[in-house]
């Protein structure tokens, strides 16, 4: 995961995830504008392993973080990875994905917690969170959490993703969770933190 080598930075081509556009608008009879993007809505999962008493997250590499921790300047077509290394864009996150298969968001998530993590889980048997705007400022994408509870002998698999994914599986206890929440600087979504903090007040004894 840590090894980046030939970083370019180019315009963006036609995507199939990503879809910028421009509004405009009137507010109070002021003419605006706002520039935009369509994603797709995602799931992502609470796990705590009730063997072990343990959280299972995941750690990937996110170019978009990577780029916002360089300055401007020195984004140039090519980036100097020996200046700037691949750990600058690992964030610690829970599992997660893209709504985009006609499942339900329950079995959506199931299927993550396998790839991802290598947990089979009964999707019946997740404990809906919440959903939430993210990217409220540029996407305003819903995301939809889950709680659920695994055990040692539901592990089938090592996780780790699919196709060209790169996962890796991260175990913290109650007391490493804690000491990372409190960090000046944490590198990891808001909606991290906010499902951390309802596992924290709402499901340890």
């Amino acid at each position: 995961m840590n090894k980046l080598t030939q970083v370019l930075i180019k315009p963006l081509q036609e995507s199939i995830y990503v879809k910028p556009f421009t509004m405009y608008y009137t507010q109070n009879g002021k003419d605006k504008t706002w520039d935009l993007l369509a994603i797709h809505d995602s799931v992502s999962i609470i796990i705590y392993n009730v063997t072990r008493h343990v959280l299972v997250l995941v750690k990937q590499f996110r170019p978009a973080v990577y780029l916002g921790s360089i300055p401007e300047s020195d984004r140039t077509d090519s980036i100097d990875t020996n200046k700037y290394p691949a750990e600058l864009g690992i964030t610690l996150e829970l599992c997660a994905g893209i709504v985009d298969k006609d499942l339900s968001l329950e079995e959506i998530a199931a299927e993550e917690v396998l790839e991802e993590c290598g947990y089979q889980i009964d999707a019946s048997k997740l404990e809906r969170v919440s959903s939430y705007r993210s990217g409220v400022g540029t996407t305003g994408s819903i995301q939809t959490s889950y709680y659920c509870e695994v055990t040692d002998d539901m592990k089938v698999g090592q996780g780790g993703g699919v196709d060209d994914e790169i996962i890796e599986v991260v175990e913290m206890s109650i007391p490493d969770i804690n000491k990372y929440m409190t960090q000046e600087h944490i590198l990891s979504p808001p909606s991290f933190l906010f499902n951390i903090c309802w596992f924290l007040q709402n499901k340890l004894k």
